[in-house]
């Protein structure tokens, strides 16, 4: 039967400590292959905390690691350049976004958003910046959703 183990890693960075070393350790399994492949499949997310997951074969000791993406207002903090959102979003604002930032995010984490096409996805990811204190295109948040809904970027999602 395989077991499963989660944890939330720097991306590149995993190490045999804690969180992942004491959770493989009484598997029997080489901790240093599984950590290798860990960095050499998060290595893109450099300074990103990325969910990993490892699944682990307990008869023959092979393991799968499977690696999420980072939460989108992670990936919002690495485009602007910041270590961390706005303590007061409505009136402090953080940064400034272009519309094609926001995309590339959107892309990112496609599969893990819930809107249908990619317009509706980068909505979310806008989303996102309101409670970050993050501006886009020099607006707010809320009125590039609403543009976004009146078709002012609509050359952007073809």
């Amino acid at each position: 039967m395989a077991e499963t183990i989660e944890a939330l890693v720097e991306g590149g960075k995993a190490s045999a400590g804690p969180p992942l070393g004491p959770a493989l350790g009484p598997m029997g399994v080489n901790i240093m292959q599984i950590i290798n492949t860990i960095n050499e499949k998060t290595k893109d997310f450099d300074g990103m905390k990325v969910p990993v997951k490892v699944i682990v074969d307990s008869k023959t000791k092979e393991f799968e690691v499977e690696v999420g993406t980072p939460p989108a207002a992670s990936l919002i903090l690495k485009e602007l350049g910041v270590e961390k959102g706005s303590g007061a979003p409505s009136t402090h604002k953080i940064g400034n976004l272009t519309i094609d930032q926001v995309i590339k995010v959107a892309k990112m984490k496609y599969d893990n958003l819930l809107g249908k096409e990619l317009k509706q996805k980068t909505k979310e990811i806008i989303g996102t910046c309101v409670s970050l204190g993050a501006n886009v295109e020099g607006n707010p948040p809320r009125k590039i959703q609403k543009a976004i809904d009146e078709g002012e970027y609509d050359s952007k999602f073809v």
